[in-house]
Parts: C-alpha cells; structure tokens; sequence
C-alpha cells in the first residue's frame, strides 16, 4: 500500500471519528443535559419594587446557578402578569444578557448590589443575540413581561426588595 493511500484511508478515518463524536455530543446536549430544567423545579419568591410609584409585585422563579442563570426563561411561551424571574450573581459586574430561544419580549431591570435598579431595558427582542447590557454594576437582573416596566410606572433608581418564600 502506497504512503498516498494510507493517508487518504487514515484522513477518511479521522473524519468518521469527528464525525461520529459531533453527533454524539450533539445528541448529548439535545437530548440529554440540553433539556431544560422544569421552571417549578426552581427556588421561588417575592420581590417588592417601590418607587414614585405604588409597590408593584411580582412572584420570581430564583436562577441562582449557573444552569439556572443559562437557561433563564428559554423555551417559555407566555409569562402571567406580575411573574417574573430574578438572575443572582455572586459578585457585581457589568451584565450582558441576550434572548437567545427566548420567545417573548421581556423587558429587564439591572439591579445594583444595594437594591436600586440602575437601568431597564424594555420589550427585549424575542430569540436576539445583541447582547443588552447593564451599563454599570448590577448584581440581580429582573426579567418581567415586555412593556410592563413602563406600564407599571417602574424606573430607574426604584428599589426592588426580595423575600424568598421557598428553598
């Protein structure tokens, strides 16, 4: 067997190996650890935002994980009024989301480590990879339905306080 034919046997080969080892992380993720977690499943509490305005509520789902923070509201097709989720992170820092399999408009209230939000991003762009950022430190970001920040009356510099009603 010539050098020419081994290395085309041996560059066959390697290919099939990729191959088959892409496919098989591939269908690891998708059907596998890719499926996403239940959202009943996640921790679930309160939070408070007060303001020039009356105290508005919302019932959160808690993303305290990493997984949890990942996955956020993916694949969810309707959110009821006042239900929202709330990102915890362990250290401020300038925020970045995007609505990747994200498929409603949410609007998103970075939250600085004191409590005030210090910025809303509204009606987000369902299933947008341009990332929305916070523009200063924020340790906690609020996602609520599309449009309801400005319908409520919610800003910038209100104070939103977290009560956690199940671990």
């Amino acid at each position: 067997m010539t050098h020419s034919v081994r290395a085309a046997r041996l560059g066959r080969f390697l290919l099939r190996s990729l191959l088959i080892t892409t496919c098989t992380l591939i269908t690891t993720r998708v059907l596998g650890d890719g499926l996403p977690e239940p959202l009943d499943r996640y921790p679930v509490g309160k939070v408070t935002v007060k303001g020039h305005h009356p105290d508005r509520e919302f019932s959160v789902w808690l993303a305290t994980t990493d997984a949890r923070r990942e996955q956020g509201l993916m694949f969810v097709k309707s959110l009821a009024p006042h239900q929202g989720m709330l990102f915890v992170f362990d250290q401020p820092d300038i925020l970045t989301f995007w609505m990747k399999n994200t498929y409603i408009p949410l609007d998103l209230l970075y939250i600085a480590p004191d409590g005030h939000v210090v910025r809303i991003a509204e009606n987000a762009t369902p299933l947008s990879l341009t990332g929305i950022p916070s523009g200063k430190p924020a340790s906690a970001v609020l996602e609520i339905g599309g449009g309801l920040a400005h319908s409520l009356g919610l800003t910038a510099g209100d104070q939103v306080v977290l009560a956690v009603s199940k671990p």
